[in-house]
């Protein structure tokens, strides 16, 4: 339902749980235990819904759902425990033992008052926001991520995001891709 396995939400509840014990001032109690509002998050992140209607789910209002996500984000990111390894693990990778899928993914978002352009997507026919995602096979685990706006080729946004790849390493990508050769040496 979350997408996290169980092993990584108690991980997660137990980096908040020692950021609590940290606290000197006890100040007031929230009306959420501290499992049930890093759920909260999760699902915050999972279905992208808006304050409003996660708080009336967990009987929260909307400014208290807003601190919460706040928080538990900013506690989890300074923990370092849930970061992407990055781009410098292309090179460190053996390229025979990996093998690299990437492609890029489109997100419907609202039209921006300004800069439209910039975000439409032709393909998609709407505005969108682009992921560009670089998996290892074997693992299954994502390597690192770049970002775009919607009207941004998929190989202009590999181009922008600096990924190099290790001499020879195995690469799967699709035809948005093709001249990927001439600027690294795969297999």
């Amino acid at each position: 339902m979350t997408g996290v396995s169980r092993k990584t939400f108690e991980l997660m509840v137990d980096v908040v749980k020692a950021d609590e014990k940290k606290k000197k001032k006890a100040g007031r109690r929230p009306k959420l235990i501290i499992e049930d509002q890093v759920l909260m998050v999760i699902q915050y992140w999972r279905e992208y819904r808006t304050y409003y209607h996660i708080g009336l789910d967990w009987g929260l209002s909307e400014s208290a759902v807003c601190r919460t996500v706040y928080k538990i984000e900013n506690i989890l990111i300074s923990s370092r425990k849930f970061s992407l390894p990055g781009k410098k693990e292309l090179l460190k990778m053996s390229p025979h033992s990996n093998l690299i899928v990437m492609d890029v993914m489109e997100s419907p978002i609202e039209r921006p008052q300004k800069g439209q352009k910039k975000f439409f997507s032709g393909k998609q026919g709407e505005h969108t926001l682009k992921t560009q995602v670089i998996v290892c096979q074997k693992s299954s685990q994502i390597i690192c991520l770049g970002h775009g706006k919607g009207r941004v080729h998929d190989f202009r946004l590999f181009k922008n995001s600096g990924v190099k790849f290790g001499e020879l390493l195995k690469l799967i990508a699709d035809k948005g891709y093709q001249g990927i050769s001439k600027i690294h040496k795969y297999e």
